[in-house]
């Protein structure tokens, strides 16, 4: 691909055009860390929805502007004497370094399982007082599951087989079923929100991510969703005047189609 100097030099480029804008558009001038939280969330999902599609068009165009907003916040940090580039750089490289003593440092580990052990363990010497404390309050919830799940694992608390797993979730189908049965929404929502619980750990235990599976399901779902539409609307008829069993049969269709 490129030289070490040429991505050095293209940072470069992009940092100049971060003053300029910063320095002459009216709009980049406004901008403070708080403004530009949700355009940055924005444009994470617009990557993550890149990469549920292969779209690596798409990936490349959503890291550019990623990038971009890492850079803006990393000027106005320097703007007012907190941070730049560098000290965000420098900052990463040395957590990296400390947290992988077995290939900066005398520790040896035989697999990825020890690593994450390590790694959670040196998060701890660092002065953070649980586990599951860096795993972000306002992480969708599915996300969450799974990170939080990942980290118990890290320093042991794991469930022996996935077998087990697959118990536990039958245990939370059947308990959702009783509070059901007995017309207890409350309890309903708290069993339901366990089942979901148990089937991430069981997607864990066999490899598969949760989130990346749902987001394929949902992505399937809306083309032929929308493929029907077009049945639908081709024919020259409305969807809403339509029965479930004409709905079922178009919907059949458009599953041919795929």
């Amino acid at each position: 691909m490129h030289t070490k100097e040429e991505k050095l030099e293209a940072i470069g480029r992009l940092l100049d055009i971060i003053n300029d804008l910063r320095e002459k558009c009216p709009w980049d001038k406004k901008q403070t860390f708080e403004s530009l939280r949700s355009l940055t969330i924005e444009e994470v999902y617009e990557l993550a929805d890149g990469i549920a599609v292969a779209d690596m068009d798409e990936v490349h165009g959503e890291l550019g502007d990623l990038l971009m907003h890492i850079v803006f916040y990393a000027k106005m940090g320097s703007e007012q004497k907190l941070f730049d580039v560098k000290t965000i750089a420098d900052r990463i490289c040395e957590k990296l370094i400390y947290r992988h003593p077995h290939i900066y440092g005398n520790v040896e580990v035989k697999d990825e399982k020890e690593v994450l052990e390590n790694w959670e363990k040196l998060k701890l010497k660092e002065g953070r007082k649980s586990v599951l404390a860096g795993v972000p309050k306002s992480l969708p919830a599915v996300i969450k599951a799974l990170r939080m799940q990942q980290k118990a694992k890290g320093v042991g608390f794991e469930w022996s087989n996935k077998e087990e797993v697959w118990l536990k979730v039958e245990e939370e189908i059947r308990e959702f079923k009783v509070e059901e049965n007995a017309g207890n929404r409350e309890l309903m929502e708290k069993e339901f929100g366990d089942i979901l619980f148990s089937l991430v750990n069981y997607a864990r235990f066999v490899g598969i991510d949760p989130e990346y599976a749902l987001s394929q399901t949902n992505n399937k779902f809306l083309n032929r969703f929308q493929t029907m539409e077009e049945m639908i609307i081709n024919e020259q008829k409305e969807i809403h005047g339509l029965s479930l069993e004409e709905l079922n049969e178009y919907w059949n269709k458009s599953k041919l189609n795929e």
